[in-house]
């Protein structure tokens, strides 16, 4: 081992421009690979944590009314209807408290907590705007949207008489902390509550339409006493709330939606970006290989005569094989680490300079520790098998004809 390891850097360093270029494209192949890798993943992560960031895994909601049919067509009738479908209204979940209990006690559930919500109108003076009113209990609903987290300016509360309201919704009806708004309902019923906090949920259109109260003020407002029309639930394994809301289902018989279900188009376009993400992969992977492969069949052929000269001195055909083996696997390794710390860098520049509309990041993205030594792996693996052909064919060289020439 210790013979190929020294023959081969030796040929390496003769050829120094050749091996530094291919080295350099190498490091280039994975510089690109680990980049794209990294940051389809960070985009991926940063879209999957807004979105869910304002909404939980699963949630439970009341069956919707639908209108029957007044007339029922005979045997031998043709009736001509039209079924005009019925307007929701909030309506609460059947039996919600032994259900959100029978939810929390299923293995993987997280947190759960009960809801109130619907749409009204938000007024202060002349100026309104139409605004969802979620009731909820804050302690349970932070463990699942992490409300507190988001709060701009006063104190996370929900009190009697209360609420909080976004930032967007804030500047619209021109409110600040103290002042009183009064909220309305579709049925007419309205309040007057105390702005106790202004929050930021990351995201304008829900800034100017969330507005959170009491869970007891809303079933007041919605006329649905003690009732509430949805209850919200968090999982462990966050690809796994599918699964886990069609179990519950089956067993509850509940109308239960994953948010894998309310995002259907954003996972399907997260798997075409994944698709495209190998392609790139595997083609840079293969141009990778041609290279190592090609620059190495040229030094087999520039090396002919010290191949028949070691060849001549007594080394074997096995040695001669791992001495390009080794030659492929060292191109791989050094080009592969050279190319993770560009990664590292084309990273660092993506995170610093590439600034959203506020000024601020996009999104931070790092280099994976495991991603780091997975392409470096692959690469000097690659690497070997690149010097596969070129090895086999040092090896079959005869050396009198090898040195003749």
């Amino acid at each position: 081992m210790g013979f190929a390891l020294t023959i081969a850097i030796r040929f390496l360093r003769e050829g120094r421009f050749q091996s530094l270029l291919i080295i350099v494209g190498v490091a280039a192949g994975v510089a690109v690979v680990t980049y794209i890798s990294a940051l389809v993943e960070g985009l991926q992560g940063n879209t999957i944590r807004r979105t869910l960031g304002t909404q939980a895994h699963i949630v439970v909601k009341p069956f919707e009314e639908k209108s029957l049919p007044s007339l029922v067509a005979r045997p031998g009738e043709l009736v001509a209807r039209d079924i005009q479908p019925r307007a929701q209204r909030p309506r609460s979940i059947d039996n919600w408290r032994s259900l959100a209990t029978e939810i929390a006690a299923t293995p993987g559930i997280v947190a759960v907590t009960p809801i109130a919500a619907g749409a009204g109108l938000a007024i202060r003076g002349e100026a309104s705007r139409s605004v969802a009113m979620i009731g909820i209990e804050l302690d349970s609903y932070d463990r699942i949207v992490a409300l507190r987290e988001k709060i701009i300016e006063g104190v996370a509360r929900v009190a009697p008489g209360e609420a909080m309201i976004g930032q967007q919704l804030a500047e619209d009806l021109g409110v600040s902390i103290g002042e009183r708004i009064v909220l309305r309902t579709g049925g007419e019923a309205a309040d007057t509550f105390k702005v106790s906090a202004i929050f930021d949920l990351g995201n304008r259109d829900l800034n100017r339409r969330n507005v959170y109260i009491t869970l007891k003020s809303a079933q007041s407002l919605f006329n649905i006493p003690g009732g509430v029309t949805n209850i919200y639930a968090t999982v462990t394994e966050l690809f796994s709330a599918d699964h886990t809301a069609a179990l519950l289902k089956q067993r509850t018989g509940a109308d239960i939606e994953s948010w894998m279900e309310s995002n259907a188009q954003l996972l399907a376009a997260l798997d075409a970006q994944t698709i495209s993400t190998r392609l790139i992969r595997g083609f840079t992977t293969l141009v990778v290989m041609l290279g190592i492969a090609s620059v190495l069949v040229v030094s087999v052929v520039q090396k002919r005569k010290e191949i028949g000269i070691l060849r001549a001195m007594g080394a074997t055909r096995a040695q001669m094989t791992r001495v390009f083996l080794m030659q492929g696997g060292i191109v791989g390794l050094v080009g592969s680490v050279l190319g993770a710390v560009l990664a590292k860098l084309l990273l660092w520049a993506f995170s610093m300079f590439v600034l959203g509309s506020d000024g601020k990041p996009l999104f931070m993205t790092e280099l994976p520790l495991d991603l780091a030594v997975t392409v470096t792996l692959v690469a000097t693996m690659c690497g070997v098998l690149a010097a596969a052909a070129p090895a086999r064919s040092a090896a079959k060289l005869d050396p009198a004809q090898a040195i003749r020439l």
